[in-house]
């Protein structure tokens, strides 16, 4: 094996190992959580939906990706092309929906009471399950493309307009349908990154008013002032900066080839490698911000540090 291609297959392979069992861990987690509570928070309800889209995208896409590189050939047909394909399209479409759901709800969340906030927080808050499930039925119904234009990886002559992804290519035949597709999935981005970004701003607005707010106070009242709400929007903040960094170099080099034919595969495999390791990374992010996930590891930390700390002494 060339030495380019050792190091694809490695890079891709560190993804899976690294983001499959996260992701699994904070979807277990969460799903204990409702069940041994009976109910789950909105936010760890997204924060569930979007580690089980993560998935998804490691499993469809990235493993494929990596076994084709350790030199495992033709191991899919025609009909399991187009069902990981179409499965991939939805659940990347998905982790860039929740993610900006996410930001929209914890904007809702730390808005000042006042009627307009109110509303928003009343119609949110218990309807966060609805959303997703029409964010799901949306991005279901806006990729046939994957099941018509998908194949099996063939030495035949494609199209000029053929993304070639290594064990499958997508032919889109001609140029109205290949814009038409890079078009649809643009706007739609568009829309989510605009209202993830707006969201995202005022939320750095609260924070930096609130942190203004705790200036000349007692170290006491300080601490009683850093409430759940806040962190958990610093934690936001933090998976949608994660978030326009991968992405947005994935979207610039999407937009790039756009204006293509025959597309580079070194192209295909980094803006992949991009948006993967979104997938890989935010559990990490998730499990390092959120109380639910990591009080039982925190509590062991600190009961550790006490019998190190007397055994010293």
């Amino acid at each position: 094996m060339e030495l380019r291609l050792a190091v694809k297959s490695v890079a891709f392979a560190l993804l899976v190992v690294i983001g499959i069992p996260g992701n699994i861990f904070i979807v277990l987690k969460f799903f204990h959580i409702r069940i041994v509570e009976k109910k789950l928070l909105p936010t760890n309800t997204i924060l569930m939906s979007l580690s089980l889209f993560n998935v998804f995208v490691l499993l469809c896409r990235v493993l494929p990706h990596a076994l084709n590189y350790t030199g495992l050939e033709d191991f899919l047909n025609d009909i399991q092309c187009q069902i990981l394909m179409y499965v991939y399209r939805v659940s990347r479409a998905m982790t860039i929906c929740v993610t900006s759901l996410l930001s929209c709800h914890q904007c809702i969340l730390i808005a000042p009471v006042n009627k307009k906030w109110k509303f928003l927080k009343h119609m949110v808050n218990p309807n966060v399950s609805i959303i997703l499930a029409m964010l799901l039925g949306m991005n279901m119904s806006l990729y046939p493309s994957s099941l018509l234009y998908t194949r099996t990886r063939s030495n035949a002559t494609r199209s000029p307009y053929t993304l070639r992804l290594g064990y499958c290519d997508v032919d889109f035949l001609n140029y109205i349908s290949y814009i038409i597709n890079g078009l649809v999935s643009a706007i739609r981005e568009i829309i989510f990154v605009g209202l993830m970004t707006l969201s995202s701003i005022y939320i750095v607005y609260v924070l930096h008013n609130h942190g203004k707010a705790m200036k000349g106070m007692r170290s006491s009242d300080k601490v009683q002032s850093r409430t759940v709400e806040h962190k958990a929007s610093r934690a936001v903040i933090m998976l949608v900066v994660m978030y326009a960094l991968l992405f947005g170099m994935d979207n610039c080099m999407w937009v790039y080839t756009l204006t293509m034919s025959n597309v580079s595969p070194d192209v295909s495999d980094t803006r992949l490698f991009l948006a993967a390791s979104y997938a890989a990374m935010s559990p990490y992010l998730i499990f390092a911000t959120n109380p639910k996930v990591n009080h039982v590891f925190i509590a062991l930390f600190k009961r550790k540090r006490m019998e190190i700390i007397k055994g010293i002494s």
